[in-house]
């Protein structure tokens, strides 16, 4: 289903709204899955990793947005991008600010989870499909040379830094579960990977100059 390269733009617009599409049903699993197993284990980790996942259908909503104007190159498509652009970056710093305040929790009440299967499983299997997501993301933001897409695109790949942050932390747990601390930790660096990302597209879509990557100028 992927075009090929040189295809026309229509073929990247289909592709772009199937993986958009694609995105909304697999992190509404995974984000449930998440934040449920989150709860019941008392993995403020876990639980963050869920709340990102619905960042991430925020995140290809406000791409179905975007691609609804597939017009010629003008002022409301500009705007579009710009919105978008925004909005997305405004997912990413929600997300750092609940993940920091439940790790400060979890560490001033000296909690920790109760297994770790959740936390080994679910950011396992998010490795896998976030970074063939992230790939396609990224050939079709270059493709259609939109800055929402590239944005859409830094979510799966936040996506990927999270999972791996998830693993790493329950790894430590089940190796050594006297580092109650570790699953704490892993809540702090999910936020740190993505706030920078987030101020940086909100920045952007402020400018003055935002060209919006679509060649509208």
């Amino acid at each position: 289903m992927k075009p090929e390269a040189g295809a026309p733009p229509s073929q990247w617009l289909a592709y772009a709204r199937f993986l958009a599409y694609f995105t909304i049903g697999y992190n509404l699993v995974e984000g449930f899955a998440s934040m449920g197993y989150g709860l019941s284990d008392g993995s403020i980790a876990l639980f963050g990793f869920g709340a990102d996942s619905f960042i991430e259908v925020g995140s290809a909503l406000v791409v179905l947005w975007r691609l609804r104007d597939t017009g010629e190159c003008a002022t409301n498509r500009l705007g579009r991008e710009r919105m978008a652009t925004l909005s997305i970056g405004i997912l990413f710093v929600w997300l750092p600010l609940g993940a920091s305040i439940g790790a400060a929790l979890q560490l001033g009440s000296h909690r920790h989870p109760v297994t770790t299967l959740p936390g080994l499983i679910i950011p396992s299997l998010s490795l896998g499909f976030m970074f063939w997501l992230w790939r396609a993301k990224r050939q079709t933001a270059s493709a259609l040379d939109s800055r929402t897409l590239r944005g859409d695109a830094a979510c799966s790949l936040a996506c990927i830094q999270l999972s791996a942050v998830l693993l790493a932390g329950s790894l430590v747990f089940l190796l050594a579960p006297s580092l109650w601390w570790a699953d704490a930790v892993a809540a702090l660096g999910l936020s740190a990977f993505i706030a920078k990302e987030g101020v940086s597209s909100i920045r952007a879509a402020l400018d003055p100059n935002f060209s919006g990557g679509c060649g509208c100028h």
